[in-house]
C-alpha cells in the first residue's frame, strides 16, 4: 500500500513538475481517428448497411481551412438512389407500425446519442465545414440535439393535435453545406416524427457529419432503411428529385436550383418544400444612431460563418435624414477583418472569429462581390485558400 501511495505521489509530483497540458476537448484527434477507422473512405448508407456505389466512384472531401483532403466520399449515382429509395419504401410499413410512442423513443435515443458524442460531431463539423469551433460546439450541435428531443415529444402528440394527418411516405431530402448537421436535423427529425422514411443527400463538400449520423442511427438500432444517406454531387440530387417512387422532396439551397426542382417535380404528384436563398434587408429608421447601426449591420452579416448564411444581412434600407448617415459611417467598419472584428465586439461584447469559405461556390461568390466593389482595395482581398485577408 505504501509503495502504491508512493507511486501515486510520484506521478502527481511529476505532473506538477512538468505541468503538461492534457488534450483539449476540441482536439481533432478523435475525429481524425474516426475517419481513419473507416480507412479514410466512406461508402453509402443504404438499408442499414454501408454499401459501395454501383460504379465505384469516390471523390475527396477537403478541409476548407487548409485545402487538405480529409477523406474520400462515395459518388452516388442513379442506381444507388434506386437502392436507397427501395430500402426506404420497404422500411415504411414497419416504421409506421412502430407507432408514435415507438418513434418517440428512437428520436429520444438519437438526441441522447448526439449529446454523448457532441464533441466529436462539433470537431468533425468544423474540420469539414470550416466554421469556428465555437459555432459548431455551442450553437449547431446543441440545437441538433434539441430538435430531436423536440420532435420526440411531438411524435406522441401528433395523433391528437393533428388528427387525420398521416405520413407522406418516402421523403427525399437535399441539404446545403453551410449548416450541415443542423440542416439534417431540421429535415430528418420531423420526417421521422410523422412516420416517414428518408433518403438524405448531403452537400458534396460537407458530408462527414451526415455519415457519422448514419452510423449513429445504426448504433441506436434504428430499423434498417428508415434513414438512408446517399452522398454525391448535383447529379445525385437530380436522380433523387426525379425518382418516381419518392413521395416528397425537401430542399434547402439556392433559388436557381430550387426553380429547377420545381420544374422537375411539376405534374409528378410529389409534394415539395423549398427553403431558398434569402434577401434580408436591415431597415434603418430616422432616429437610429449611425455608429450602432454600423455595428449591428456588420454583426448581421454573420462573419462568424463568413457570411455563409441565408439569414445574413444582404442589403440596407436606410431612411434619408439630413445627411447624418453616409457611406463614411461604414467605411471605418469595413476596411478589413480587424475593423469588422472591432465592430462585432463593440456590438455584441465579444470578438467573433471568421472561418474560411466552406465551398468553391462560396469563394467564387465572394470574389465576384469584391470584384464589383467600387474600390476593392478598401474592402478585402481573397487568398485562393478561401480565407479573408486584409489589404493594407
Amino acid at each position: 500500500m505504501t509503495d502504491g501511495a508512493e507511486r501515486r505521489g510520484s506521478k502527481v509530483a511529476d505532473i506538477f513538475g512538468s505541468m503538461d497540458y492534457g488534450p483539449a476537448p476540441e482536439d481533432p484527434g478523435p475525429a481524425v481517428a474516426w475517419i481513419a477507422a473507416h480507412g479514410g473512405r466512406f461508402e453509402l448508407f443504404i438499408g442499414g448497411a454501408w454499401q459501395p456505389p454501383a460504379d465505384g466512384a469516390h471523390f475527396p472531401t477537403l478541409n476548407p481551412a487548409s485545402g487538405q483532403s480529409l477523406a474520400e466520399v462515395a459518388q452516388g449515382g442513379a442506381a444507388d438512389v434506386d437502392r436507397a429509395v427501395a430500402a426506404a419504401r420497404a422500411a415504411l410499413p414497419g416504421w409506421q407500425a412502430v407507432g408514435p410512442e415507438g418513434r418517440a423513443r428512437y428520436l429520444y435515443a438519437i438526441a441522447r446519442r448526439v449529446q454523448k458524442h457532441s464533441r466529436l460531431f462539433a470537431v468533425l463539423e468544423t474540420l469539414d465545414n470550416g466554421k469556428p469551433i465555437r459555432e459548431s460546439r455551442d450553437i449547431d450541435i446543441p440545437l441538433v440535439a434539441r430538435h430531436f428531443y423536440h420532435h420526440a415529444g411531438w411524435a406522441t402528440l401528433l395523433p391528437t393535435v393533428l388528427p387525420g394527418y398521416g405520413a407522406v411516405g418516402v421523403v427525399g431530402q437535399i441539404i446545403p453545406w453551410n449548416f450541415p448537421l443542423l440542416m439534417l436535423a431540421w429535415k430528418v427529425a420531423p420526417a421521422l416524427c410523422a412516420g416517414n422514411t428518408v433518403v438524405l443527400k448531403p452537400a458534396e463538400y460537407t458530408s462527414l457529419t451526415a455519415l457519422r449520423f448514419a452510423e449513429l442511427c445504426d448504433e441506436i438500432g434504428l430499423p434498417p432503411g428508415v434513414v438512408n444517406v446517399v452522398t454525391g454531387d448535383g447529379r445525385t440530387g437530380e436522380a433523387l428529385v426525379r425518382h418516381q417512387d419518392v413521395d416528397k422532396i425537401a430542399f434547402t439551397g439556392s433559388t436557381e436550383v430550387g426553380r429547377l426542382i420545381r420544374v422537375a417535380t411539376a405534374g409528378s404528384g410529389k409534394r415539395l418544400s423549398l427553403e431558398l436563398g434569402g434577401k434580408n434587408p436591415m431597415i434603418v429608421c430616422p432616429d437610429a444612431d449611425p455608429a450602432t447601426v454600423a455595428g449591428a449591420a456588420v454583426t448581421g452579416m454573420n462573419f462568424a460563418w463568413a457570411g455563409q448564411s441565408c439569414g445574413s444581412n444582404s442589403r440596407l434600407l436606410i431612411h434619408e435624414f439630413n445627411g447624418r448617415f453616409t457611406g463614411a459611417t461604414f467605411e471605418r467598419w469595413l476596411l478589413g477583418y480587424d475593423e469588422v472584428g472591432a465592430a462585432v465586439e463593440l456590438f455584441t461584447g465579444r470578438p467573433v472569429p471568421s472561418g474560411p469559405a466552406s465551398a468553391p461556390a462560396a469563394l467564387e461568390a465572394f470574389e465576384t462581390v469584391v470584384g464589383r466593389a467600387a474600390d476593392p482595395g478598401k474592402v478585402a482581398a481573397l487568398e485562393r485558400d478561401g480565407v479573408w485577408r486584409r489589404l493594407r
